[in-house]
């Protein structure tokens, strides 16, 4: 027998029985489904120091069990000392069972770990479904060694979802665990 993550069990069992009959959708096919997080980390200081990104490469591959790899730069920007194709940047896509891994530990472990932690913000809807959140520090994660990091730095983690409206989305992230703070009604009109 094969694993199954917990979260990937109770979206089968629970979310999309409770989604079908809070949407009225006719099949369960239609209900929204976590399609993939992306979890991505700007590197300011990777213009002058090269060994900064890949200290952050290492941190990220480690808090999401997958490779990470480094984001280039589009264009030259002087202001910035920024060459084309210079590292700025670490990203990583989960799918599948690491997503439902990663955000199982997110929600059980992180989060919960964050001081005078409150809830996350429900205002970082796109308009089509999709939900990034902000996190400021990567230390919040029980597999980062505090006094092995040179360098605090924040990550945007981004949920992307097959709902069509940030109601739906909203509902589905919420089904999940997510512990939204106001529970203010989102309008897409």
């Amino acid at each position: 027998m094969t694993y199954v993550p917990r979260l990937k069990t109770k979206y089968k069992d629970d979310v999309r029985v409770a989604l079908k009959d809070k949407f009225q959708y006719k099949s369960v096919m239609q209900v929204p489904k976590l399609l993939k997080i992306a979890i991505n980390q700007g590197v300011g200081g990777a213009t002058t120091d090269k060994k900064l990104i890949e200290n952050t490469i290492t941190e990220l591959t480690t808090i999401t069990g997958q490779q990470a790899v480094s984001s280039k730069s589009k264009k030259d920007i002087s202001n910035f000392k920024l060459r084309k194709n210079m590292p700025i940047g670490v990203r990583v896509t989960l799918r599948d069972n690491t997503m439902y891994e990663f955000l199982d530990r997110l929600i059980s472990v992180a989060l919960p770990r964050i001081r005078d932690f409150k809830g996350i913000n429900d205002k970082g809807f796109d308009g089509r479904g999709n939900y990034t959140l902000g996190i400021t520090e990567q230390i919040i994660f029980p597999e980062i060694n505090i006094d092995k990091i040179n360098k605090i730095q924040g990550m945007d983690i981004t949920f992307v979802t097959s709902a069509t409206n940030d109601v739906e989305a909203l509902e589905l992230l919420k089904q999940f665990g997510l512990p939204f703070k106001n529970q203010t009604p989102i309008n897409n009109g």
